[in-house]
């Protein structure tokens, strides 16, 4: 492992390095195919899969280089839901109002969080990544730092291939092997994608009605609760202990009235029995919210503050365009 990481740090020196780094690459795709086939992976299934295969540089550097975190709410939220994403998601929700709502009560989950996910994931299925997902997961699996990881989202691949979801030319995702409208990630596909309509493929690239049905199975089998939202957002009276903060700390909204948490606008919080964490996604001088079961879910599906606060976000805006 340690000598594939250092070829590939010499990726860029030189072609005779790129060449020599190519077919070691190549030379490790053959252990993955006996691996694959000792999974019960068919032959034809391998054999198409792994046609043309080439390492991807591009997918190894961008999982070395993940960007560290340097905006604040403030700032994140203006550019991950700006007011056109807002009347997408509106114009989208009202057109297919029939069928989120079908797929919403199937679910238990409100539709307008399906939509928000669907615009935040990708824009309303505008961009999904166009990485081969079988090379970007072998090539993330060659790299070595997390081999154990890719190869089990590889073999995962190969078996949505081989019970012919989807063909391998045409799974593509992202350079982490993040996959279609719901960017599902193969294991997750296989846990939680569904044939909503019913013809024999579970299709989250093309298919609306799945999409929106595997988006919403994944929120109700990680303890969605449809009669609640997914959080408030509060101001304090009172400093809180650091060891009352984060989600591992649920208290009742009585508690946290106690404790000296208020609605944003100073008000008192609602008097219903529902437990909550206080969460900072950035610091005190931030953003703070009493965070509900559904934010936990959200957290599930991407373990992100911001991203969770960015799907919430939409879907309030969502809610009160209805």
């Amino acid at each position: 492992m340690f000598k594939r990481i250092l070829l590939s740090c010499t990726l860029l020196l030189s072609p005779t390095s790129f060449a020599t780094e190519q077919a070691e690459f190549l030379q490790y795709v053959e252990g993955l195919k006996l691996e694959a086939q000792q999974a019960g992976i068919s032959s034809q299934t391998v054999d198409e899969a792994f046609e043309g295969i080439k390492l991807f540089k591009r997918a190894i550097a961008a999982d070395r280089n993940q960007p560290e975190q340097k905006k604040t709410l403030d700032t994140y939220l203006p550019q991950a839901v700006p007011q056109w994403k807002i009347d997408q998601a509106r114009r989208l929700y009202k057109e297919h109002r029939e069928l989120l709502t079908e797929v919403g009560k199937a679910y238990g989950v409100q539709p307008r969080f399906i939509v928000a996910l669907w615009g935040i994931e990708t824009n309303f299925g505008g961009y999904t990544g166009n990485y081969s997902v079988v090379g970007a997961t072998a090539s993330l699996a060659y790299e070595g730092r997390r081999e154990a990881f890719f190869k089990e989202q590889l073999l995962a691949a190969l078996k949505i291939i081989d019970d012919g979801h989807i063909t391998a030319d045409k799974m593509r995702g992202s350079w982490a092997g993040a996959m279609g409208q719901t960017q599902f990630m193969p294991t997750s596909f296989l846990a939680y994608a569904v044939d909503h309509d019913g013809d024999g493929r579970k299709d989250i690239w093309h298919t609306l009605p799945d999409v929106f049905a595997s988006a919403a199975n994944y929120l109700k089998q990680v303890g969605w609760e449809e009669d609640k939202t997914w959080a408030r957002q509060v101001s304090l009276v009172n400093e809180i202990n650091d060891d009352l903060k984060g989600l591992k700390v649920k208290k009742t909204l009585a508690e946290w009235q106690a404790l000296g948490v208020r609605r944003w606008d100073g008000s008192d919080l609602p008097v219903r029995d529902i437990q909550a964490s206080l969460v900072f996604p950035d610091d005190e001088s931030g953003r703070i919210y009493l965070a509900y079961a559904n934010y936990d879910a959200l957290m599930r599906w991407n373990r992100s503050h911001y991203f969770v606060v960015a799907v919430g976000y939409l879907a309030d805006k969502i809610k009160f365009d209805n």
